[in-house]
């Protein structure tokens, strides 16, 4: 049994914590998994690496329309991974080390799994089968999220793929099902899309990526089609297949296929998905299986009730200054989130940080949280999609007086050059107040040209101070933004 001053259970953005000001606390850190969490290991920065690879295929590939005589042959599959992991699992392990190592005399890292038995105390279930109990006066939870995984039928008795598993794999597929039609769907269905692999996406909607404003979903969904054999509007019956001979099943809802030499398989396999359209059953048959329906907070693994921590179906519930419903106890990001993105969770961490000293008298107050109506997102797929703050349908659902400007990239002089005839800026705006409600972007550079607007929204400026009171380089596409704020 082990009493520390502060245990932190995740090393995603929880690892940040520690920091000179807690030299004189004792802390534990519990990690169940690879140190970094899910944007280093398995989510924004190997995907977003993956993405620009493939970005550069389909480059070559859509050259033609420039006058440019190229083709893409094909794509050395572990050559691209390697590149991406050769970078990452380092850092990982460096991470680790770091905090096992001489530079960190206040910590003590506990590698297993943890969750509550009483009042800021847990039980850690270390690797060698052991348990260890540990307490701290203050309990930090960032254990995040994991892939969600529909109950369909057959599902849970073939090894398919999530974004964990599906980015190692030690080939490049034939082709592809890919479950789901949201952000992580869209982004690694193209990625395999664009560097070879036929896919096709089954989604239960009739649009991608719903959450988005409607003009840009709709839009993304028909430019879609130049990757995916789209089955929409699908409501899935059942999933069959199995694994290769001699491939070993590991996990209790068989969650990949191991090769020979323990890599994640994408040969030898064979699955179906069986599905309803419009009334009428429909099938497809590919190598592998991804699962991408989205992501569930991880609360539901720690006995939070034993700790009395209150939760809403496994997602952590705190105040706005991170404090659960338990004395002592605090949790961020994925974990306590709706809306589940690392730089939400890094800006939280932060706060909750300067917060856990106020509550001990080492900082002054007050207690800090972070504005999360202003949160932007991208999604790094084919056309790239940013959007900030308020869609039309909310907006208008909430009874808002706006005004709306959707301007096309292809009105630019930067737009003519890359011959763009379906990207476009849309802006909402309040009517009478002239603020920034919401900013949807689809097209090239999105996620970048989308920041200006997120500057101008976080600091009060009206449409009209952001049209008028800069600069606008020309030709560049930063034009589409001033453009759609002019017509504003």
């Amino acid at each position: 049994m082990a009493d520390f001053d502060l245990v932190i259970v995740g090393t995603g953005s929880a690892n940040s914590i520690p920091g000179p000001e807690f030299d004189d606390w004792s802390i534990a850190i519990v990690e169940r998994g690879t140190f970094g969490g899910t944007c280093l290991n398995v989510g924004c920065i190997p995907s977003k690496m993956f993405v620009y690879a493939a970005d550069v295929a389909d480059t070559i590939a859509t050259a033609g329309d420039y006058g440019i005589a190229a083709s893409f042959g094909s794509a050395d599959w572990p050559a691209i991974r390697d590149r991406v992991f050769g970078r990452i699992d380092p850092i990982a392990n460096g991470g680790r080390d770091y905090r096992f190592g001489a530079e960190c005399p206040n910590i003590t890292v506990f590698e297993g799994d943890a969750s509550f038995v009483s009042d800021r105390r847990l039980a850690v279930r270390m690797g060698d089968g052991s348990t260890e109990s540990v307490s701290g006066r203050h309990v930090v939870l960032g254990a995040g999220a994991r892939a969600f995984v529909p109950p369909y039928r057959g599902l849970g008795t073939v090894p398919f793929h999530t974004s964990d598993t599906v980015m190692r794999l030690d080939s490049l597929p034939t082709s592809m099902i890919v479950l789901g039609g949201g952000y992580i769907a869209c982004e690694l269905g193209y990625v395999f899309s664009a560097l070879g692999t036929d896919v096709t996406v089954v989604n239960r909607g009739e649009r991608l990526l719903r959450a988005e404003d409607d003009d840009v979903s709709a839009a993304f969904t028909r430019a879609a089609q130049r990757h995916f054999d789209l089955r929409l509007g699908a409501t899935v019956s059942s999933v069959r297949g199995g694994a290769a001979t001699g491939s070993t099943v590991r996990g209790g809802a068989a969650d990949f296929v191991y090769a020979a030499d323990g890599s994640p398989s994408a040969q030898g396999n064979s699955y179906t998905v069986e599905f309803t359209r419009d009334g009428s059953a429909e099938s497809v048959s590919a190598d592998v299986l991804l699962v991408a329906t989205g992501r569930v907070p991880n609360g539901d693994q720690l006995a939070l009730d034993l700790a009395g921590v209150d939760d809403d179906d496994g997602r952590v519930l705190t105040d706005e200054y991170y404090r659960t419903s338990a004395l002592g106890v605090w949790a961020f990001g994925d974990l306590s989130s709706e809306t589940q993105l690392k730089h939400l969770a890094n800006a939280q961490v932060r706060a909750l940080r300067h917060n856990l000293l106020v509550a001990e008298g080492q900082a002054e107050g007050p207690m800090r949280t972070v504005r999360e109506d202003l949160v932007p997102h991208a999604v790094f797929s084919h056309p790239q999609v940013a959007s900030v703050g308020l869609t039309e349908r909310d907006a208008r659902a909430q009874g808002l007086p706006i005004s709306v400007a959707n301007k096309p990239f292809g009105h630019t002089a930067y737009g003519w050059a890359m011959e763009d005839t379906a990207s476009f800026a849309k802006l909402i705006a309040h009517a009478e107040t002239r603020e920034l409600l919401g900013a949807h972007i689809i097209g090239p550079q999105a996620s970048t040209l989308i920041q200006q607007l997120i500057q101008g929204m976080a600091f009060g400026q009206t449409v009209d101070q952001m049209a008028r009171e800069q600069f606008y380089i020309h030709p560049a596409l930063t034009e589409v933004i001033e453009n759609a704020l002019l017509e504003l």
